[in-house]
C-alpha cells in the first residue's frame, strides 16, 4: 500500500471513481450524491499537488483532495489551521478495506508536517451511518448545518444539511 499525489495521467481514472461513487450513492444514498465535478477543479488540484491517490499493487484503490482552506463552508471557523479532505472515492475492487481510517492516519503525519492544527471533513445530508462510521475512523461529529452562501460551492452544497467532522491535533 502506497499514499501518493495523483498524476495527470490519473485524471480519467479520478472521474471514473467519481461516476462510480455517484452510481453507488444513487443506491445506498438517494436523497443525496455528487454532481459531476468540473474537469478544471480536479486539473487545479493535481497541478497544485493536492489530489491523492491510495495505490495497492500498483492499482488505484482509493482518492481524495485536500484543501488549506475552505471559507464558504466552514465559515469563521476556516481561520484555523487546518486541511479539509474532500471527495473520497473508493474503487468498488477494494470496497471494505476502511480507507477512511489510512486516510485518517495519512492526514495525522501530513497536517502535522504542514502546522496544521485540524483535521476536517464534511458530508451533505443526514446519514447516520456515515456520521457513525467517520466518527468511529477517529472524527468528532461537530453537527449539521445549513450553509449560508453556497454560490462558489459544487451543486450538492446548495440547500443541503451539511455535517461537519474534525480531527484536533
Amino acid at each position: 500500500m502506497n499514499i501518493i499525489n495523483s498524476t495527470e495521467a490519473d485524471i480519467p481514472d479520478i472521474f471514473r471513481l467519481y461516476r462510480l461513487a455517484t452510481e453507488f450513492q444513487q443506491v445506498k444514498f438517494p436523497e443525496n450524491q455528487w454532481p459531476e465535478f468540473e474537469h478544471e477543479l480536479v486539473a487545479t488540484e493535481v497541478a497544485e499537488q493536492r489530489q491523492f491517490k491510495l495505490l495497492i499493487d500498483n492499482q488505484i484503490a482509493c482518492i481524495w483532495a485536500i484543501t488549506y482552506r475552505d471559507p464558504q463552508i466552514w465559515e469563521e471557523a476556516d481561520n484555523d489551521p487546518s486541511v479539509y479532505i474532500h471527495r473520497i472515492a473508493t474503487n468498488p475492487a477494494f470496497r471494505g478495506n476502511n480507507f477512511v481510517k489510512i486516510i485518517v492516519e495519512w492526514a495525522k503525519d501530513f497536517a502535522k508536517a504542514q502546522n496544521k492544527q485540524y483535521i476536517r471533513m464534511d458530508t451533505c445530508g443526514y446519514n447516520e451511518k456515515l456520521i457513525n462510521h467517520y466518527s468511529h475512523c477517529g472524527f468528532d461529529f461537530l453537527g449539521i448545518k445549513k450553509l449560508k452562501n453556497t454560490s462558489n460551492l459544487p451543486a450538492h452544497y446548495h440547500n443541503a444539511d451539511v455535517c461537519f467532522f474534525e480531527i484536533k491535533l
